[in-house]
């Protein structure tokens, strides 16, 4: 028979299981293994048994014998909680094996899962009798806290999970095992047994609501992602968002010049910002950062290209009113899809889920420009994150190589002169950094926009002032004949001159 056409019984079955959570088949590498036993571990209320039931969710939706064993919760309370999240247990055999009121007499207490050692407990019995006769693929036992009290010292409950391994491992059966971590004291026992260990963990802020990680801790013979990534529950289960590493997305990037559609600014610029390349725009509050970052966005998408707003500090009703005083038609390119604006809650939202959102927004909706406004809102979103400069090197690096030209906004401390701070410095990242900056003159306060550093090409060395009005952004010529402009209260040279108005030049 041609090998084109081999048959079912030439099929390769794929060694990996797919655990039914979306994102967590990406941080192990493909899946879990077949026929091993895992520990998966965390807190009461961090979504252990809801990951376990997704996992055998996903296994007879393959069409496979699945089996939840549960020794702390009852049959109605699991119902409840796929009726939670809208689903059907259907395919799904649950064995209710809660102990009764003598199960910590002495004589309930032997439940080494091996009848040549120790005389089978009836809870042993039962559960031997499902297994054989049910012949799953996938077992979850919930959980190990009972299984500690029920063999009464360590070295039984050690010699009790070694004889499960043994009991499964002829049976191409691939268990899981929760464990609440509810013991006085966290052993190691079942983690050195265990193929592969994934804790699940919650922080509780001191404001917003509390949010979820899970690490991979070990995974025996098999690659994963490692270090933490934020997951949340959500109704239909967990959704894990993969932590970014930017050397997995690399592409072949033309550094092509994309113009704002300002003249004048292009000049500033050396003709646009380039894509795959990251620019900040950093300044004092009300200085026109954010008009122009949605300058950029719209001439994306009068190209025909899609842009990405995330927006920390302002309602997307208010961007959108005062856009249109400005003539930006932001309205019209969010209408027809170019345009895609997403309101961020500081109070709700994970670093992870963060990151993801962007990923997303490149890698399926295509957005060629990507607009964060403002780093202070992304600080503020997460304040206990110790590494989020580090994550912010990951997420510009991802987005450069993949050809996408970033717009980062960042609000300095203080309105005029040269003591202005930034709470996040991002400016060694940005491959442009473009300053704006209120400046006094004949009795009114005006702004003025330079470029203090740019990596690609050439770019105007001048300060110009800058001014938004109800027909849109002006820059005026460059501000030659004064010095001072940065310090806020500008000096004509040889006592001559004055200041020219963007709007009269």
């Amino acid at each position: 028979m041609s090998s084109d056409n081999p048959t079912p019984a030439a099929l390769l079955v794929s060694p990996l299981h797919k655990t039914g959570v979306p994102g967590l088949d990406d941080v192990l590498g493909g899946g879990l293994t077949r026929g091993r036993l895992y520990l998966i571990e965390g807190n009461p209320g961090s979504g252990k048994t809801t990951l376990a039931m997704q996992f055998l969710a996903e296994g007879a939706r393959m069409g496979e014998r699945v089996l939840y064993i549960t020794l702390s919760e009852t049959a109605d309370e699991l119902q409840g909680v796929a009726e939670s999240h809208g689903w059907d247990l259907n395919g799904i055999d649950i064995r209710e094996m809660l102990p009764g009121a003598d199960a910590l007499s002495p004589d309930e207490q032997y439940t080494i899962f091996h009848p040549s050692e120790v005389e089978l407990g009836e809870t042993t019995v039962r559960i031997l009798e499902d297994v054989n006769r049910i012949n799953p693929t996938r077992v979850v036992f919930d959980s190990l806290s009972e299984l500690r009290l029920l063999a009464g010292s360590s070295l039984r409950y050690r010699r009790q999970i070694l004889a499960l391994k043994q009991f499964f491992a002829g049976r191409n059966c691939t268990v899981l095992l929760l464990d609440d971590m509810t013991a006085v004291e966290h052993d190691l026992q079942v983690q050195s047994i265990s193929h592969a260990v994934v804790r699940l963990e919650q922080i509780h802020p001191d404001y917003g609501s509390s949010r979820k990680r899970l690490i991979v801790l070990k995974y025996r013979g098999h690659s994963f992602r490692a270090g933490y990534h934020d997951y949340k529950i959500v109704r239909g289960g967990l959704v894990v968002f993969p932590r970014l590493v930017a050397a997995e997305h690399v592409e072949p990037v033309n550094h092509v010049k994309l113009p704002s559609g300002l003249k004048e600014l292009d000049d500033l610029l050396g003709g646009g910002i380039e894509r795959g390349t990251s620019t900040l725009l950093v300044g004092a509050p009300g200085t026109g950062k954010s008009s122009v970052a949605v300058q950029f966005a719209v001439a994306a998408a009068e190209r025909g290209e899609c842009a990405s707003l995330f927006i920390f500090d302002e309602s997307i009703a208010t961007l959108r009113s005062r856009s249109a005083g400005m003539g930006l038609p932001l309205d019209k390119h969010i209408e027809s899809g170019r345009i895609r604006l997403r309101q961020i809650d500081p109070a709700e939202l994970s670093p992870g889920e963060f990151v993801h959102e962007i990923r997303e927004a490149v890698t399926e909706h295509h957005a060629r420009v990507v607009i964060i406004d403002s780093l202070n809102g992304y600080l503020n979103a997460m304040p206990d994150e110790r590494f989020l400069v580090i994550q912010l090197h990951e997420l510009l690096t991802f987005l450069g190589q993949s050809g996408v030209a970033s717009i980062l906004i960042g609000a300095q401390h203080g309105l005029i002169g040269t003591q202005m701070t930034s709470p996040v410095d991002a400016s060694y990242l940005a491959d442009a950094v473009v300053l704006m900056r209120y400046y006094e003159a004949e009795g009114e306060v005006r702004q003025a926009i330079s470029v203090v550093k740019k990596r690609s090409g050439e770019h105007e060395r001048s300060i110009r002032s800058f001014r938004i009005g109800d027909d849109g952004m002006k820059l005026g010529p460059p501000l030659r004949q004064f010095r001072g402009i940065l310090t806020g209260v500008p000096v004509p040279l040889e006592g001559v001159g004055t200041i020219p108005d963007t709007m009269s030049t």
